[in-house]
C-alpha cells in the first residue's frame, strides 16, 4: 500500500479511532434522550393546545372551505391523511424529494460555475491530508469496499430473499427501484459532467467520472432502504432507532471514506447522499402505497 506524509503517529491514530467509537456511541445514547424528551414534549404541547382551544378558530375556517370548495377541499384533506395511499406520508416523502433534487440542481450548477465550490473542496481536503496515517488508511479501505456496487448488490439480493421468504414481496419493488434508479442517476451525471476525478495519492483508484459518488449515492440508497423496511414495523421504538441510526452513522462513514482516501471531492460526495436520499424517498413511497393497497 502506497503511503503518504502524516503529521500522525500510530498512537495517535489509534487514539483517533478509540475516541470516534466512544463519541459516537455517546451520540447514540444522548439522540436517543434527546428524541424521548421531544416526543414527550410535543405530547404534551398538543394537549395543552387542545385544552385551550387554539385550534377552534381553525375548525371553523376548514368547515367553511369544505362547504365552499367541496372538491377541491377534499383532493387536499386526502393528500394530508394518514393511512392513505396518497395520504400524509407520501405528501411528506414527495416534499422531501423535491427538496432533495432542488438541492442536487443547484449543486450541479456550482460545481460547473462557481469558483466557491471548487475551493471549498480543496480546503477540506487539504484539512483532511495530514491524518492519513496507514492505519486509518486502512480502516476507511474496509469502509469504502461496504459501498462498493457488488457488496450492496449482494446485500440487495440477501434481503430480495429475506423479503420473498416473510411475504413482504411489496417492499422488494422498493430495494430495486433504489438501486435502478440511484445507478442509472449517478452514471447519467457522471458521463454528461465529466468531473476530473482528485490526484490519486493512494492505491485506491477508479476510472469513471468524479460527480457524483456512486458509493455515497448507493449507500444511501440501498442501506437506507433495507434498514427502513427492517425498522418499520419493530414493536420496539428502541430497535427501530438503533437500526436508524446506526445505518446512518455507516452510510456517513463509507461517504467520508470517499474524501478520505482522495477519489472523490467533497461536493461529490455531497451530491451522493442527495442522488441516494431521493432514491431512498421513492422507494419508501412505492413501498407503502403497495403495501397500502395490497399490490405487489
Amino acid at each position: 500500500m502506497q503511503t503518504v506524509p502524516s503529521s500522525l503517529t500510530a498512537a495517535e491514530a489509534s487514539g483517533i479511532l478509540a475516541a470516534t467509537v466512544v463519541a459516537l456511541i455517546a451520540l447514540w445514547l444522548l439522540t436517543w434522550l434527546a428524541l424521548g424528551g421531544t416526543w414527550r414534549l410535543g405530547r404534551f404541547g398538543i394537549e395543552r393546545v387542545r385544552e385551550l382551544g387554539v385550534l377552534d378558530p381553525l375548525r371553523a375556517v376548514r368547515a367553511q372551505l369544505s362547504k365552499s370548495f367541496p372538491r377541491s377541499w377534499a383532493f387536499i384533506a386526502a393528500r394530508f391523511t394518514p393511512g392513505r395511499p396518497t395520504g400524509l406520508l407520501l405528501t411528506l416523502i414527495g416534499g422531501a424529494a423535491l427538496y432533495l433534487g432542488l438541492l442536487f440542481a443547484g449543486l450541479i450548477e456550482d460545481v460547473l460555475e462557481a469558483d466557491e465550490i471548487v475551493a471549498t473542496d480543496r480546503y477540506i481536503t487539504d484539512l483532511i491530508a495530514p491524518g492519513r496515517h496507514p492505519i486509518l488508511v486502512h480502516v476507511f479501505r474496509w469502509i469504502t469496499e461496504l459501498g462498493s456496487m457488488p457488496t450492496l448488490t449482494a446485500v440487495a439480493i440477501v434481503a430480495t430473499g429475506f423479503l420473498w421468504a416473510h411475504r413482504q414481496i411489496h417492499y422488494i419493488a422498493s430495494v430495486w427501484l433504489t438501486i435502478a434508479g440511484s445507478q442509472i442517476t449517478t452514471w447519467s451525471g457522471k458521463f454528461l459532467l465529466q468531473r476530473q476525478r482528485p490526484d490519486f495519492i493512494l492505491d485506491v483508484t477508479a476510472a469513471s467520472p468524479s460527480f457524483p459518488s456512486g458509493h455515497a449515492t448507493g449507500a444511501t440508497a440501498v442501506l437506507g432502504i433495507i434498514a427502513y423496511v427492517i425498522a418499520r414495523d419493530l414493536a420496539r421504538p428502541r430497535a427501530s432507532f438503533d437500526i436508524a441510526f446506526w445505518t446512518l452513522v455507516l452510510i456517513l462513514l463509507i461517504a467520508f471514506s470517499r474524501i478520505f482516501l482522495a477519489v472523490h471531492y467533497p461536493s461529490d460526495v455531497f451530491a451522493g447522499l442527495l442522488v441516494g436520499g431521493f432514491w431512498l424517498l421513492a422507494g419508501i413511497a412505492l413501498g407503502e402505497v403497495l403495501r397500502t393497497t395490497g399490490r405487489a
